[in-house]
């Protein structure tokens, strides 16, 4: 088993012996999962790193506190279409990949009309692009007509 953190995908070990039911739903510190060492450990030198860090996230934390949900909303709905463009543009194109990130992108869209604010008409002309890009890849794969060679007269 795995756990993702900011830091990366790190291997969990299973234990053998079931911990009680309080602590398994607390759970282990971070410091036990990551293998990290705890703050403490650190120089003073990687302590000041960490707080840097720790308030650069603050920063961030703040400026997306501070933007419209529809925006950052946007945001990630264009990551489904980047992803959906990425896989459509492997060779050969990977339409199962395509369609779940195409289907995403469709299903946020719908249900959220009328609430994605000023992106919202951006967001619908990328979905029927990529659509049409889905569209157009798949008949080409399974053979459909060529566009005539003008040469062939």
């Amino acid at each position: 088993m795995s756990l993702w953190t900011p830091g990366g995908e790190h291997e969990v070990p299973r234990e053998s012996n079931q911990p009680s039911r309080e602590a398994s739903l607390a759970g282990p510190p971070p410091s036990a999962l990551t293998g990290d060492p705890d703050f403490d450990d650190l120089t003073p030198e990687e302590q000041a790193q960490a707080q840097a860090m720790m308030a650069e996230m603050a920063e961030v934390q703040q400026r997306i506190a501070g933007s419209p949900a529809s925006d950052v909303l946007a945001n990630h709905l264009m990551g489904f279409y980047e992803l959906a463009a990425i896989h459509l543009s492997q060779q050969p194109p990977n339409f199962r990949e395509a369609a779940v990130a195409i289907d995403a992108l469709r299903l946020v869209i719908e249900g959220m009309a009328g609430r994605l604010g000023e992106n919202e008409p951006t967001l619908h002309q990328a979905l029927q692009q990529i659509q049409m890009a889905f569209v157009q890849l798949t008949d080409r794969a399974q053979g459909g007509p060529e566009p005539a060679d003008p040469t062939d007269d």
